[in-house]
């Protein structure tokens, strides 16, 4: 299988002198992860992640794509072998790249992501996610409360390169908060008044995080949870016991690692 016969192939893109601040609204509007940037040719010049962009949250700032472009670290090209471009991408923690013509050739063709692998594996061969989700799911999950301050957890965002969080009362899971979420919220990100040139009270987690979270349980099987990911829309899902406790979180590099062993 080769990645032209699974990738989004209108999955859209930016110019380089555009607004940043149009990166921004595409990103949130579309629920995108990344947003690759062409030039007037469509040659591909690199990418807007979500996370470089949340920083850009005035309406009127002058800051184009230019300013926050990033080099993408693994750029897949339509002829190459599916298997081989999943493996690549895991080993660079990246879940969706863009891919371009060849090597030689940058032109733009779409962007691979992992729920595109999982979702032809669903289809073609189903009975490889038939393990219990124990068998993948990481035990050793940070999470955080409905107290945090927003500001405080969008930097564990960025610093430990998290896409989402559990959000967890008392041991018990209450909720999600993801990047997609914080950029939905509107909020500024690192809070401040610039006018007063002080800092203003952050706010909470509670104020933010989705609750009625899609779970599974450690004997599910990996199938359902791949489901979920794949037509929810969803990056990740946490692991409860009966009692709604937290003992773990399946994502879809969990998923998609367990199926190009």
């Amino acid at each position: 299988m080769r990645v032209k016969e699974i990738m989004d192939e209108k999955h859209p893109s930016i110019y380089e002198d555009e607004p940043a601040t149009k990166a921004r609204a595409l990103i949130r509007d579309l629920k995108l992860r990344i947003l690759p940037v062409t030039d007037e040719y469509k040659k591909l010049l690199g990418v807007v992640s979500r996370s470089g962009i949340m920083a850009i949250s005035s309406s009127v700032s002058p800051i184009t794509v230019e300013g926050v472009i990033e080099n993408p670290r693994y750029v897949a090209t339509i002829e190459t072998e599916v298997t081989s471009a999943i493996k690549e991408m895991i080993r660079q923690d990246e879940w969706y790249v863009p891919v371009t013509n060849s090597l030689e050739d940058k032109s733009y063709r779409g962007v691979l992501g992992l729920e595109n692998f999982i979702e032809a594996v669903i289809k073609t061969s189903p009975e490889k996610l038939a393990k219990p989700v124990s068998e993948v799911m990481s035990t050793n999950v940070i999470a955080c409360t409905p107290e945090d301050e927003i500001d405080n957890i969008w930097r564990l965002m960025q610093t430990r390169s998290f896409a989402g969080l559990p959000v967890v009362k008392k041991d018990k899971l209450v909720g999600i908060v993801t990047q997609k979420d914080l950029l939905e919220s509107g909020v500024l990100l690192p809070t401040f008044e610039s006018s007063k040139g002080r800092f203003r009270a952050s706010r909470k987690i509670s104020s933010i995080m989705k609750t009625g979270v899609i779970t599974v349980k450690s004997s599910t099987k990996l199938i359902r949870a791949a489901k979920a990911m794949v037509f929810k829309n969803i990056g990740r899902v946490p692991v409860t016991d009966e009692e709604g406790r937290l003992v773990g979180i399946i994502d879809r590099e969990d998923i998609a690692r367990l199926l190009v062993k």
